[in-house]
């Protein structure tokens, strides 16, 4: 008789630890485009300049500052680096502390990202470390959406993604990868990406690093 094996990894565990992040209350998703807007007004800096420092229209970026779209992560980190800023200090604040110790009961930055129009919800993201001042990495938990629509993004860093439950279709550079839960990934940034759910939803853990 065959003995049965046991699964590398509790994925009930997992569920009880993502939930559904689309369907919590979100503060976060609003503070984002107030603190690009903050940013951007302290630098003395137009709209018109950061379009041109980011090659984003002018009318995105000010239907990001208004809440009228949420950017997707890899959006973040171009707009944080034109304006001289830490990714994590517009996704989650600047932190204050020197370490974070984040109980599940205690996961509160909650934000979506949805297409450049804003028409269509991606994914959902929490931070994990908000309370860290002067971070270089960024933990989170992110529960993509099916998405058709292939937005492949490119920049600094390098990024970290473990699935925790669902399948992920990611594509990078050429080629593509269906990820199922307990397989990860690590790559640089610079190399085009894009990720979402083969079907339904997935949630993963990303950890990025911003250089």
């Amino acid at each position: 008789m065959q003995k049965e094996q046991t699964p590398h990894i509790n994925v009930d565990y997992f569920e009880d630890l993502t939930g559904d992040i689309a369907a919590e209350k979100s503060e976060g998703q609003e503070e984002i485009g107030l603190r690009l807007r903050s940013l951007r007004e302290e630098k003395g800096m137009s709209l018109g300049e950061l379009s041109r420092l980011t090659g984003f229209d002018a009318d995105f970026l000010s239907k990001i500052e208004t809440r009228e779209v949420y950017p997707q992560l890899g959006t973040v980190i171009r707009l944080s680096k034109a304006l001289d800023a830490a990714f994590g200090q517009i996704i989650a604040g600047a932190g204050d502390k020197p370490y974070a110790i984040t109980r599940m009961r205690d996961q509160k930055t909650v934000s979506r990202s949805t297409s450049h129009k804003g028409e269509k919800h991606i994914y959902s993201y929490k931070g994990l470390a908000p309370e860290v001042r002067g971070r270089s990495m960024e933990p989170l938990i992110v529960q993509l959406q099916e998405s058709p629509e292939k937005d492949l993004s490119s920049h600094d860093g390098e990024e970290f993604i473990y699935v925790l439950n669902g399948t992920a279709v990611l594509e990078l550079g050429d080629e593509r990868f269906e990820l199922e839960p307990g397989d990860s990934v690590y790559y640089l940034s610079s190399v085009p990406h894009w990720i979402a759910a083969k079907s339904a939803t997935a949630t993963i853990l990303a950890v990025i690093y911003d250089k």
